[in-house]
């Protein structure tokens, strides 16, 4: 059974769909693991602290608490989703400002917290991150599942995703001779009570036939965070049912 006892890991957006599960599974595999997230307080001794992805200053004292709390960090997960008010809209909607807007706080969030928490696994040589990406990141969107409906997949999230898979691989390149590993997870559809003609749609072309959810994606994280992967980097793990294969 892959383990985490000890393993000191962040996941950044922990209180969010996926982030919940990957909290979860980690704690389950003996991982300790502190939720930052923008709504959550900041309380190490409750392992949960009040992190704004969008902010670097922010980044960097949750690092610095982290830090002087546990003396050190092995593990990191970015998975959490700012967006606009306006997130959704078809690409004939959007605005300039608001695709800068998404950006901005989205990919270069990711960034900015990927390079500070790599920065203090280095203090140890050792440590994995994980950047939650999508298959809207290597493929690009069927629209037909989003007919009957008022959905559509927002056209920054495609730049985004897209931006962290190559991002990731850069910085698993970059410092890998450091003895840090830098991987992507990269869900495909997660049910989230969508309506019904799109999940109709969804599952006709899915070749598992369903939606994934959380319990589907979070293990991935589990294995990463291991030894059970330390020779595991650069690598975008696609967890999709199927999806991209055809």
């Amino acid at each position: 059974m892959i383990n985490l006892k000890n393993k000191i890991i962040v996941v950044v957006g922990g209180s969010g769909m996926l982030g919940k599960e990957f909290v979860k599974q980690l704690k389950e595999s003996e991982g300790i693991v502190i939720n930052a997230d923008i709504n959550e307080e900041s309380d190490l001794n409750l392992f949960t602290f009040k992190c704004d992805i969008t902010d670097e200053k922010s980044i960097a004292h949750l690092i610095s608490n982290v830090l002087q709390k546990f003396g050190r960090i092995d593990g990191w997960i970015n998975t959490a989703y700012p967006r606009t008010d306006d997130w959704g809209a078809k690409i004939d909607n959007i605005s300039f400002d608001s695709w800068r807007k998404n950006v901005d706080m989205h990919l270069n969030g990711y960034f900015i917290s990927s390079k500070l928490a790599i920065d203090a696994m280095l203090l140890n040589k050792n440590g994995s991150l994980i950047n939650v990406a999508s298959i809207y990141g290597v493929v690009g969107p069927d629209f037909s599942v989003y007919e009957g409906t008022e959905m559509t997949m927002p056209a920054a999230y495609s730049a985004i995703k897209g931006g962290l898979v190559n991002l990731t691989q850069y910085l698993a390149s970059y410092y890998g001779k450091l003895g840090i590993r830098v991987n992507t997870i990269s869900p495909g559809g997660i049910f989230d009570n969508q309506p019904e003609s799109f999940l109709n749609n969804y599952n006709k072309k899915v070749p598992l036939k369903r939606m994934g959810t959380p319990k589907d994606i979070a293990p991935a994280a589990v294995y990463l965070l291991s030894d059970a992967s330390s020779y595991v980097t650069g690598h975008n793990l696609i967890i999709d049912g199927g999806w991209t294969a055809i």
